[in-house]
C-alpha cells in the first residue's frame, strides 16, 4: 500500500484538479459523482446535511454554522475547499482533520474504480468526505460547494437547508460572465421543498433567486443586512454578512432538526477559529508590525479587504501579492492602494500568474513593486523592510497564504 505522501502525490497528479489546472479540469456533469456515490453505497444519506454556495464567504459561513452546532453538542462534519496547508483540512469532524490512514485506505480500496471511471480530484475527494462522515457517524455535515453549484460534485445531496452567501464575478470562463448567469449556476443547489437562505444584497438578484425557489416550491429567506449581527472571533467587518446568513440558517434548523440555544449560537460564533481550525480570513499572525493574511482573490473579496485595511492605523503599507491566471487582474489592481509597496511572486502551482506579468500590470497602474523568486522570499523582504508601526498584508490567492502558514 502507498504511504500517505505517495497517495497524495497520486491524488494531485494522476487526474486534473481545478484549483491547480483551471478550466481544463472542470467537468460539466454529475454522472461520475453519482456513479461513485452508488459504488460507495450512498454514504451521504446516513446523516443530515447543510449545503452552501456563493462567490465569497461560503467558507467562513460554513465554519460558523459548524462551530455553533459543535457548541450545541453535536458531532459535525465539515467539507470545504481548497485547503491551505494539509489536504485533510478539507474533511474535518468537530475541527479535527480526517486521519492520514483513512485517506490512504480510501484511495487504495477504490483506486481501480477511480481509474476505470476517470474521476477528477474533486469527485474523489467529495466521495472520500461523504464516506468518512458516514464511518464516523456524524450527526450532520456542512457541505461547501467547490465551484458554482448546479454542476458541482457536492450537488447530489438532499440537505435540510441550503444557503447562497452572495454573487460576484469569479470563474467566469465556467460559470458565465454576468451576475445573473452566475446566480443561476449557484441557484442549482436549491432543491424541491428545501428551504434556502440568500445573503445576496442586490434586489434584482434576490428576485431571480425568488423565482427559482418558487419553481422548486422552496421556502426562501432573504437577509436584511441593516440588522445588527452577533459578534464573531473572525476579524474583518465583511464577516457581518456571513454571520447574518449563518444565524438565519441556525434559526431555521432549530428546533425542527436540532436543539440550539442562544448561548450555543453566541459562543459558537465567538469561537469559530478555535472550534473549526479556520485560517486565512483577516488572519493576524503578528502585531509588531501588524501582519495580516487574507485569502481574498477576486474583485469583491479584494474590495472588502482593502476597505478593512483602510480602517487600520499604520505608517506604511507593505503588500505581498501573488495571483492565479484566471482572475480579472486589471479590475483587482484598480482597487489596490496607491500608497503601498508591493512584493511580487508567483504562487507555486501551475495556475499561478507569472511574477513578471503581475509586475507589469502593477507598473501599468504606477504601483511600485519588486519581484521575488518565491512567496516566502517576498514575505521575508517585507518583514525586513517594515517598521513596528507599519502593516504587512499578504493576499491575492489561497495559494499565496498556504506558502506562508
Amino acid at each position: 500500500m502507498f504511504t500517505y505522501k505517495e497517495t497524495l502525490d497520486w491524488l494531485f497528479s494522476q487526474l486534473p484538479m481545478y484549483q491547480r489546472a483551471g478550466k481544463a479540469a472542470y467537468k460539466a456533469d454529475l454522472q461520475n459523482t453519482i456513479d461513485l456515490d452508488n459504488h460507495l453505497g450512498n454514504p451521504h444519506k446516513a446523516y443530515k446535511t447543510i449545503h452552501l454556495a456563493g462567490t465569497n464567504g461560503k467558507g467562513s459561513t460554513s465554519h460558523m454554522i459548524a462551530s455553533v452546532l459543535q457548541e450545541a453538542g453535536y458531532k459535525v462534519g465539515l467539507y470545504t475547499s481548497p485547503h491551505l496547508k494539509d489536504f485533510r483540512e478539507r474533511i474535518r469532524i468537530n475541527g479535527e482533520m480526517c486521519t492520514e490512514d483513512f485517506v490512504v485506505e480510501f484511495i487504495h480500496k477504490h483506486q481501480a474504480f477511480f481509474k476505470d471511471h476517470q474521476l477528477s480530484f474533486f469527485e474523489m475527494t467529495v466521495g472520500m468526505a461523504f464516506q468518512y462522515f458516514k464511518e464516523k457517524n456524524v450527526d450532520i455535515a456542512i457541505i461547501e460547494t467547490g465551484l458554482g453549484g448546479r454542476l458541482d460534485s457536492t450537488n447530489i445531496i438532499t440537505p435540510i437547508i441550503c444557503a447562497i452567501t452572495n454573487i460576484d464575478k469569479d470563474h467566469t470562463a465556467i460559470l458565465g460572465n454576468s451576475y445573473s448567469k452566475i446566480a443561476i449556476e449557484k441557484a442549482g443547489i436549491i432543491k424541491n421543498s428545501i428551504p434556502v437562505v440568500i445573503g445576496e444584497k442586490r434586489s434584482y438578484l434576490k428576485k431571480l433567486f425568488t423565482l427559482i425557489a418558487m419553481e422548486q416550491d422552496s421556502p426562501i429567506h432573504t437577509i436584511d443586512h441593516r440588522t445588527k449581527s452577533l459578534p464573531t472571533d473572525l476579524k474583518g467587518h465583511y464577516q457581518k454578512s456571513n454571520v447574518r446568513v449563518a444565524s438565519k440558517v441556525i434559526e431555521l434548523i432549530s428546533p425542527l432538526h436540532f436543539t440550539i440555544t442562544k448561548a450555543h449560537k453566541s459562543k459558537g460564533l465567538l469561537n469559530v477559529a478555535q472550534n473549526t481550525g479556520l485560517r486565512g480570513r483577516y488572519d493576524v499572525i503578528n502585531e509588531f508590525p501588524k501582519t495580516i493574511l487574507d485569502t481574498a482573490h477576486n474583485v469583491a473579496g479584494i474590495n472588502l479587504l482593502i476597505d478593512q485595511v483602510k480602517k487600520e492605523s499604520f505608517n506604511k503599507l507593505h503588500i505581498v501579492l501573488g495571483m492565479v491566471k484566471d482572475k480579472d487582474i486589471n479590475s483587482v489592481i484598480k482597487l489596490l492602494p496607491k500608497n503601498a509597496v508591493y512584493y511580487i511572486s508567483t504562487p507555486n502551482i501551475p495556475r499561478g500568474m507569472k511574477k513578471n506579468i503581475l509586475s507589469s500590470h502593477l507598473n501599468h497602474h504606477n504601483l511600485p513593486n519588486t519581484i521575488f523568486n518565491t512567496v516566502n522570499e517576498a514575505f521575508n523582504e517585507a518583514k525586513t523592510a517594515a517598521k513596528n508601526e507599519d502593516l504587512i498584508l499578504i493576499t491575492g490567492s489561497t495559494f499565496v497564504i498556504s506558502e506562508i502558514i
